[in-house]
Protein backbone atom coordinates (compact mmCIF):
# COMPACT_ATOMS: atom_id res chain seq x y z
CA UNK A 1 0.00 0.00 0.00
CA UNK A 2 0.91 3.95 -0.50
CA UNK A 3 1.98 5.35 2.88
CA UNK A 4 3.50 8.64 4.08
CA UNK A 5 6.56 7.57 5.65
CA UNK A 6 9.47 9.34 7.56
CA UNK A 7 13.12 7.69 8.51
CA UNK A 8 14.26 10.91 10.50
CA UNK A 9 13.62 14.06 12.46
CA UNK A 10 13.39 16.77 9.89
CA UNK A 11 11.34 19.64 8.02
CA UNK A 12 8.47 18.44 5.83
CA UNK A 13 10.65 17.69 3.34
CA UNK A 14 11.46 14.42 5.20
CA UNK A 15 8.24 13.00 4.19
CA UNK A 16 7.91 10.68 1.57
CA UNK A 17 6.14 7.79 -0.47
CA UNK A 18 6.92 4.95 -0.43
CA UNK A 19 5.13 1.25 -0.75
CA UNK A 20 4.99 -0.75 2.85
CA UNK A 21 3.08 -3.73 3.94
CA UNK A 22 -0.42 -3.53 4.68
CA UNK A 23 -0.80 -3.56 8.44
CA UNK A 24 -3.39 -6.85 9.82
CA UNK A 25 -5.90 -6.51 12.74
CA UNK A 26 -4.60 -8.35 16.03
CA UNK A 27 -7.28 -8.93 18.36
CA UNK A 28 -9.23 -6.06 19.46
CA UNK A 29 -8.25 -4.28 16.44
CA UNK A 30 -9.86 -2.34 13.58
CA UNK A 31 -8.07 -2.27 10.11
CA UNK A 32 -9.69 1.00 8.45
CA UNK A 33 -9.48 1.76 4.73
CA UNK A 34 -8.65 5.16 5.20
CA UNK A 35 -10.33 7.89 2.58
CA UNK A 36 -9.04 11.40 4.22
CA UNK A 37 -6.78 12.08 6.96
CA UNK A 38 -6.17 15.53 8.73
CA UNK A 39 -2.92 16.94 9.48
CA UNK A 40 -1.96 18.93 12.84
CA UNK A 41 0.15 20.68 14.54
CA UNK A 42 0.43 17.18 16.72
CA UNK A 43 1.81 16.10 13.40
CA UNK A 44 4.55 18.33 12.90
CA UNK A 45 5.83 17.82 16.72
CA UNK A 46 6.00 14.16 15.69
CA UNK A 47 8.09 15.00 12.61
CA UNK A 48 10.41 17.33 13.72
CA UNK A 49 11.12 15.48 17.00
CA UNK A 50 9.86 18.71 18.89
CA UNK A 51 10.03 20.40 21.42
CA UNK A 52 13.37 18.26 22.32
CA UNK A 53 12.29 17.51 25.64
CA UNK A 54 9.54 15.61 24.42
CA UNK A 55 11.91 12.65 22.92
CA UNK A 56 12.65 11.85 26.54
CA UNK A 57 8.88 10.51 26.91
CA UNK A 58 9.12 8.05 24.69
CA UNK A 59 6.26 8.51 23.02
CA UNK A 60 8.21 10.03 20.30
CA UNK A 61 11.51 8.88 19.46
CA UNK A 62 14.49 9.70 20.68
CA UNK A 63 17.36 9.68 17.39
CA UNK A 64 14.75 8.69 14.94
CA UNK A 65 10.40 8.66 14.85
CA UNK A 66 9.10 5.95 16.94
CA UNK A 67 6.56 5.50 14.34
CA UNK A 68 7.69 4.96 10.21
CA UNK A 69 4.18 6.44 9.04
CA UNK A 70 3.32 9.47 9.75
CA UNK A 71 -0.61 10.44 10.85
CA UNK A 72 -3.48 10.32 13.76
CA UNK A 73 -6.99 11.66 12.55
CA UNK A 74 -8.79 9.60 10.30
CA UNK A 75 -12.39 8.79 8.36
CA UNK A 76 -12.92 5.81 6.11
CA UNK A 77 -14.57 2.36 5.80
CA UNK A 78 -13.75 -0.72 8.62
CA UNK A 79 -11.92 -3.09 5.74
CA UNK A 80 -11.42 -6.36 8.71
CA UNK A 81 -11.71 -6.57 12.37
CA UNK A 82 -9.60 -8.51 14.83
CA UNK A 83 -11.02 -11.15 17.41
CA UNK A 84 -13.13 -9.35 20.00
CA UNK A 85 -14.29 -6.32 18.09
CA UNK A 86 -18.38 -6.43 18.51
CA UNK A 87 -19.47 -2.89 18.03
CA UNK A 88 -17.73 -2.34 14.05
CA UNK A 89 -17.67 -4.60 10.95
CA UNK A 90 -16.43 -4.38 7.90
CA UNK A 91 -18.55 -1.54 5.64
CA UNK A 92 -19.21 0.87 8.45
CA UNK A 93 -18.03 4.16 7.87
CA UNK A 94 -15.79 6.04 10.60
CA UNK A 95 -14.03 8.81 12.14
CA UNK A 96 -10.96 8.19 14.61
CA UNK A 97 -7.39 8.20 16.06
CA UNK A 98 -5.20 5.91 13.63
CA UNK A 99 -1.77 6.12 14.45
CA UNK A 100 -0.14 5.50 10.73
CA UNK A 101 -3.50 7.46 9.52
CA UNK A 102 -1.29 8.90 6.04
CA UNK A 103 -1.53 5.86 4.16
CA UNK A 104 -4.10 4.15 2.65
CA UNK A 105 -5.04 1.40 5.22
CA UNK A 106 -4.30 1.54 9.51
CA UNK A 107 -4.95 -0.48 12.08
CA UNK A 108 -6.75 1.32 15.50
CA UNK A 109 -8.23 -0.07 18.44
CA UNK A 110 -12.26 0.10 18.75
CA UNK A 111 -12.29 2.20 21.44
CA UNK A 112 -10.20 5.16 19.16
CA UNK A 113 -13.21 4.84 16.63
CA UNK A 114 -17.03 5.77 16.04
CA UNK A 115 -19.52 6.03 13.64
CA UNK A 116 -18.72 8.63 11.18
CA UNK A 117 -22.18 11.42 10.89
CA UNK A 118 -23.74 10.60 7.81
CA UNK A 119 -24.09 13.89 6.72
CA UNK A 120 -19.86 14.74 6.18
CA UNK A 121 -17.99 14.00 3.93
CA UNK A 122 -14.98 11.88 4.40
CA UNK A 123 -12.61 14.86 4.75
CA UNK A 124 -15.11 16.51 6.96
CA UNK A 125 -14.94 13.41 9.27
CA UNK A 126 -11.36 13.87 9.16
CA UNK A 127 -10.53 16.69 10.18
CA UNK A 128 -12.76 15.83 13.61
CA UNK A 129 -11.02 13.93 15.92
CA UNK A 130 -8.03 15.65 17.57
CA UNK A 131 -9.24 19.20 16.59
CA UNK A 132 -13.37 18.88 18.53
CA UNK A 133 -11.82 16.39 21.20
CA UNK A 134 -9.07 18.94 22.29
CA UNK A 135 -12.04 21.65 21.98
CA UNK A 136 -14.48 19.96 23.85
CA UNK A 137 -12.07 19.49 26.74
CA UNK A 138 -10.80 22.73 26.63
CA UNK A 139 -14.45 24.31 26.83
CA UNK A 140 -16.68 21.77 28.43
CA UNK A 141 -14.37 19.66 30.40
CA UNK A 142 -11.27 21.46 31.93
CA UNK A 143 -13.02 24.96 30.89
CA UNK A 144 -16.22 24.17 32.92
CA UNK A 145 -18.22 26.34 30.55
CA UNK A 146 -21.81 27.19 30.86
CA UNK A 147 -24.48 29.70 29.97
CA UNK A 148 -23.66 32.88 30.52
CA UNK A 149 -19.90 32.81 31.09
CA UNK A 150 -17.91 35.22 28.92
CA UNK A 151 -15.50 32.96 27.34
CA UNK A 152 -12.08 34.21 24.53
CA UNK A 153 -10.66 32.21 22.79
CA UNK A 154 -7.48 32.85 21.48
CA UNK A 155 -7.10 31.07 18.06
CA UNK A 156 -10.27 30.83 16.86
CA UNK A 157 -9.61 30.55 13.26
CA UNK A 158 -7.79 27.70 13.87
CA UNK A 159 -8.30 24.06 13.77
CA UNK A 160 -9.00 23.83 17.71
CA UNK A 161 -10.45 27.04 17.49
CA UNK A 162 -13.24 26.80 15.35
CA UNK A 163 -14.61 24.28 17.31
CA UNK A 164 -14.17 25.47 20.51
CA UNK A 165 -16.14 28.45 19.46
CA UNK A 166 -19.28 26.59 18.37
CA UNK A 167 -19.15 24.00 21.42
CA UNK A 168 -19.17 27.58 23.60
CA UNK A 169 -21.46 28.68 21.74
CA UNK A 170 -23.92 25.82 22.19
CA UNK A 171 -23.18 26.31 25.76
CA UNK A 172 -24.80 29.58 25.68
CA UNK A 173 -21.69 31.47 26.25
CA UNK A 174 -20.68 34.85 25.33
CA UNK A 175 -18.25 34.19 22.77
CA UNK A 176 -15.22 36.23 21.82
CA UNK A 177 -12.88 34.70 19.16
CA UNK A 178 -9.36 35.89 18.68
CA UNK A 179 -8.19 35.86 14.81
CA UNK A 180 -6.14 37.82 11.99
CA UNK A 181 -8.73 39.54 9.98
CA UNK A 182 -9.22 37.56 7.12
CA UNK A 183 -10.90 35.19 9.81
CA UNK A 184 -13.23 37.56 11.22
CA UNK A 185 -16.17 36.73 9.24
CA UNK A 186 -15.51 33.17 9.90
CA UNK A 187 -15.15 32.98 13.60
CA UNK A 188 -18.63 35.46 13.74
CA UNK A 189 -20.80 33.00 11.71
CA UNK A 190 -19.23 29.81 13.80
CA UNK A 191 -21.14 31.71 16.95
CA UNK A 192 -18.87 34.78 18.39
CA UNK A 193 -20.76 37.25 19.97
CA UNK A 194 -17.02 39.46 19.32
CA UNK A 195 -14.41 38.97 17.13
CA UNK A 196 -10.93 40.66 17.89
CA UNK A 197 -8.65 41.13 14.91
CA UNK A 198 -5.14 40.04 17.41
CA UNK A 199 -3.29 42.80 14.67
CA UNK A 200 -4.85 45.70 15.59
CA UNK A 201 -6.02 45.07 18.78
CA UNK A 202 -4.68 43.49 22.61
CA UNK A 203 -7.01 41.17 24.33
CA UNK A 204 -4.73 40.98 27.45
CA UNK A 205 -4.30 45.03 27.90
CA UNK A 206 -7.14 44.67 31.06
CA UNK A 207 -9.44 46.33 29.80
CA UNK A 208 -12.10 43.55 29.44
CA UNK A 209 -12.15 40.43 31.96
CA UNK A 210 -13.45 36.71 31.05
CA UNK A 211 -14.65 34.02 32.95
CA UNK A 212 -12.50 31.21 30.55
CA UNK A 213 -9.76 31.59 28.08
CA UNK A 214 -8.90 29.29 26.03
CA UNK A 215 -5.06 29.64 24.80
CA UNK A 216 -4.31 27.74 21.48
CA UNK A 217 -1.50 29.98 20.67
CA UNK A 218 1.04 30.64 23.34
CA UNK A 219 1.41 34.19 22.36
CA UNK A 220 1.50 36.23 25.61
CA UNK A 221 3.30 36.01 28.96
CA UNK A 222 1.04 34.27 31.42
CA UNK A 223 0.74 37.90 33.57
CA UNK A 224 -1.03 39.55 30.43
CA UNK A 225 -3.69 36.32 30.27
CA UNK A 226 -4.42 36.70 34.07
CA UNK A 227 -5.06 40.16 33.86
CA UNK A 228 -7.63 39.60 31.20
CA UNK A 229 -9.26 36.55 33.17
CA UNK A 230 -11.63 37.85 36.04
CA UNK A 231 -9.93 37.18 39.60
CA UNK A 232 -11.53 33.37 39.66
CA UNK A 233 -11.77 33.09 36.05
CA UNK A 234 -9.99 29.66 34.50
CA UNK A 235 -6.93 30.00 31.53
CA UNK A 236 -7.07 26.30 29.69
CA UNK A 237 -3.55 25.98 27.80
CA UNK A 238 -3.51 24.52 24.83
CA UNK A 239 0.14 24.10 23.63
CA UNK A 240 1.38 27.32 21.02
CA UNK A 241 4.84 27.90 20.52
CA UNK A 242 7.65 26.86 17.09
CA UNK A 243 9.17 24.41 16.02
CA UNK A 244 12.79 24.11 17.18
CA UNK A 245 12.56 24.82 20.92
CA UNK A 246 14.08 22.47 23.35
CA UNK A 247 10.84 22.88 25.57
CA UNK A 248 8.54 24.18 23.52
CA UNK A 249 4.76 24.61 24.78
CA UNK A 250 6.18 22.18 28.01
CA UNK A 251 7.78 24.72 29.69
CA UNK A 252 4.92 27.52 29.29
CA UNK A 253 2.46 24.49 30.57
CA UNK A 254 4.37 23.63 33.56
CA UNK A 255 5.11 27.18 34.83
CA UNK A 256 0.99 27.76 34.17
CA UNK A 257 0.80 24.50 36.59
CA UNK A 258 3.39 25.85 39.16
CA UNK A 259 1.83 29.44 39.55
CA UNK A 260 -2.03 27.84 39.75
CA UNK A 261 -0.91 26.81 43.35
CA UNK A 262 -0.42 30.33 44.29
CA UNK A 263 -3.43 32.34 43.05
CA UNK A 264 -6.73 31.80 43.31
CA UNK A 265 -7.54 31.90 39.27
CA UNK A 266 -7.75 28.49 38.01
CA UNK A 267 -4.82 27.74 35.38
CA UNK A 268 -5.34 24.46 33.62
CA UNK A 269 -3.73 22.37 30.90
CA UNK A 270 -5.80 20.07 28.09
CA UNK A 271 -4.81 16.59 28.54
CA UNK A 272 -3.54 14.85 25.43
CA UNK A 273 -6.39 13.64 23.10
CA UNK A 274 -4.33 11.43 21.28
CA UNK A 275 -3.06 8.85 20.78
CA UNK A 276 -3.22 7.26 24.37
CA UNK A 277 -6.16 7.83 26.96
CA UNK A 278 -9.85 7.43 26.96
CA UNK A 279 -11.72 9.53 23.92
CA UNK A 280 -14.57 7.40 23.03
CA UNK A 281 -16.76 9.16 25.29
CA UNK A 282 -15.31 12.37 24.23
CA UNK A 283 -15.86 11.12 20.12
CA UNK A 284 -19.07 10.30 20.82
CA UNK A 285 -20.07 13.76 22.48
CA UNK A 286 -18.71 15.68 19.27
CA UNK A 287 -19.87 13.77 17.05
CA UNK A 288 -23.68 13.89 18.78
CA UNK A 289 -23.14 17.85 18.34
CA UNK A 290 -22.34 17.15 14.77
CA UNK A 291 -25.40 15.20 14.37
CA UNK A 292 -27.86 18.17 15.59
CA UNK A 293 -26.44 20.85 13.74
CA UNK A 294 -24.42 22.43 16.65
CA UNK A 295 -20.87 21.95 15.42
CA UNK A 296 -19.87 21.82 11.89
CA UNK A 297 -15.84 20.83 10.79
CA UNK A 298 -14.01 23.80 9.22
CA UNK A 299 -11.93 22.28 6.27
CA UNK A 300 -9.28 24.73 4.84
CA UNK A 301 -7.71 23.09 2.53
CA UNK A 302 -7.07 19.95 0.89
CA UNK A 303 -3.83 17.55 -0.69
CA UNK A 304 -3.82 14.59 -2.32
CA UNK A 305 -1.67 11.78 0.13
CA UNK A 306 1.80 12.87 -2.17
CA UNK A 307 1.20 16.11 -1.00
CA UNK A 308 1.48 15.50 2.45
CA UNK A 309 4.91 17.72 2.75
CA UNK A 310 3.10 20.89 1.62
CA UNK A 311 0.29 20.33 3.69
CA UNK A 312 2.49 19.76 6.45
CA UNK A 313 4.39 23.14 5.66
CA UNK A 314 1.16 24.86 5.40
CA UNK A 315 0.15 23.32 8.92
CA UNK A 316 3.27 24.61 10.51
CA UNK A 317 2.61 27.86 9.23
CA UNK A 318 0.58 28.73 12.16
CA UNK A 319 -2.35 30.78 9.62
CA UNK A 320 -4.32 27.67 8.97
CA UNK A 321 -8.06 28.45 8.56
CA UNK A 322 -10.33 25.42 10.28
CA UNK A 323 -8.34 22.15 9.11
CA UNK A 324 -6.54 21.09 6.31
CA UNK A 325 -6.66 17.21 5.22
CA UNK A 326 -5.15 14.63 3.21
CA UNK A 327 -7.39 12.54 0.62
CA UNK A 328 -6.48 9.54 -0.20
CA UNK A 329 -7.92 7.80 -3.86
CA UNK A 330 -10.58 5.09 -3.66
Amino acid sequence: MKAIVQDRFGPPDVLEVADVDRPEPGAGQVLVRVRAAALNPYDWHMLRGDPYAARLTGDVGLTRPKSRVAGIDAAGRVEAVGAGVRGLRPGDEVLGFCPGAFAEYACTTEDLLVPKPADLTFEQAAAVPMGAVTALRGIRTVGRVRAGRRVLVNGAGGGVGTFAVQIAASLGAEVTGVCSARNTDLVRSLGAGHVIDYAREDFTDGRARYDVILDNVGNHPLGRLRRALTPTGTLVGNGGGSPGRVFGAMGAMLKLLAVDRVVRQRLRVILPAAPAGPVHEDLLAVTALIGSGRLTPVVDRTYPLAEAAEGMRHVEGGHARGKAVLTVER
